[in-house]
């Protein structure tokens, strides 16, 4: 197995607050589809981060040797539409609780 710290960089700082229609349509579907990762047991937790100088996305991965985390993170609705990208973080080990 390998993890992963996946942090969802937004377009803008203020993303979050000036979403068009679009944008929170996507952002909902991005929602989507964290929660079926998350079902899948490929991801161990999700959130954004409320941070002052921008919000951001952060996501936790626990996933086979064999899989690829950008080929993972690139079907993301919100990525597929060209909204803010990814930056992929391998860990050493990822402890959780359960």
């Amino acid at each position: 197995m390998k993890s992963y710290l996946c942090k969802y960089i937004p377009p803008r700082a203020d993303f979050l607050a000036t979403m068009s229609a679009d944008d929170a349509g996507w952002m909902q579907q991005h929602g989507a589809f964290l929660d079926e990762l998350l079902a899948q047991g490929k991801i161990v937790a999700h959130g954004p981060v409320m941070d002052p100088a921008g919000g951001y996305g952060v996501s936790l991965y626990q996933i086979e040797d064999d899989e690829n985390i950008e080929d993972l993170t690139s079907q993301d609705p919100i990525i597929r539409h060209g909204a803010g990208h990814y930056e992929h973080h391998p860990m050493l080990h990822l402890k959780f609780r359960g």
